[in-house]
């Protein structure tokens, strides 16, 4: 079981929670999802446009959607809002808000788009920042396994208790796919009171696309 679903999905309820707050209708349900992922695509697709960091990629940790009936809120959660906005915040903030209400698709009549910046203490103990920087490494043609092991030492230096990290693809230009995984510490998928962060993401390669696969086990509740 552990392997078969996501683990995210899984703990709903327990140790973790939605990053959409809204509430619709059985009709609409499905027009609310597409908005949702609408807006996180423009927003990650902005940010990689606007910053490109040569070093560590500092990025977007999760993106919070709350929806009330006039307005919808999104907090980007990031690791070091001075890195993702080098220049004047209120005005970076300003252009992205511009930028997502003229997306194709999203509807903003009658309703007000506030967006808000929060930082995250640990950004090492957030998968996605661990997927973002294998990504990096691996577009500057860094060798995978070095790559996924000093992704598993900043895990460490941020007092997780256990992280698994799966690459899947054409790993180092080989010409068949094929699959290749780290683990350190405990990462007990089955456990459901096991706090448990999980992200799954590409990178384009000369090669191909490779998927990326993390679990971080931060503690029991």
């Amino acid at each position: 079981m552990g392997q078969k679903i996501n683990p995210l999905g899984l703990r709903l309820g327990e140790t973790q929670r939605h990053h959409s707050l809204w509430f619709a209708q059985s009709k609409s349900y499905s027009l609310g999802l597409q908005e949702d992922e609408k807006i996180r695509n423009c927003i990650k697709k902005y940010v990689q446009k606007n910053r490109k960091i040569s070093s560590v990629f500092v990025g977007i940790a999760h993106i919070e959607i709350q929806k009330e009936t006039d307005l919808i809120t999104v907090i980007i959660h990031v690791g070091d809002p001075k890195k993702l906005f080098k220049e004047n915040r209120t005005q970076e903030i300003k252009k992205l808000k511009i930028n997502v209400q003229k997306e194709k698709g999203l509807n903003f009549v009658n309703r007000k788009l506030n967006i808000a910046i929060r930082k995250v203490t640990k950004p090492y103990r957030q998968p996605n920042f661990l997927a973002e920087y294998i990504a990096l490494q691996l577009k500057n043609r860094v060798p995978f396994r070095r790559a996924m092991k000093k992704a598993i030492e900043l895990s460490k230096q941020a007092n997780t208790k256990g992280i698994q990290v799966q690459l899947a693809g054409r790993i180092g230009g080989k010409e068949i796919a094929r699959v290749e995984w780290i683990r350190e510490g405990r990462v007990p998928l089955q456990t459901i009171r096991a706090k448990i962060d999980h992200c799954s993401s590409t990178v384009r390669t000369i090669y191909g696309v490779l998927g990326i696969k993390i679990w971080i086990f931060v503690g029991e509740q």
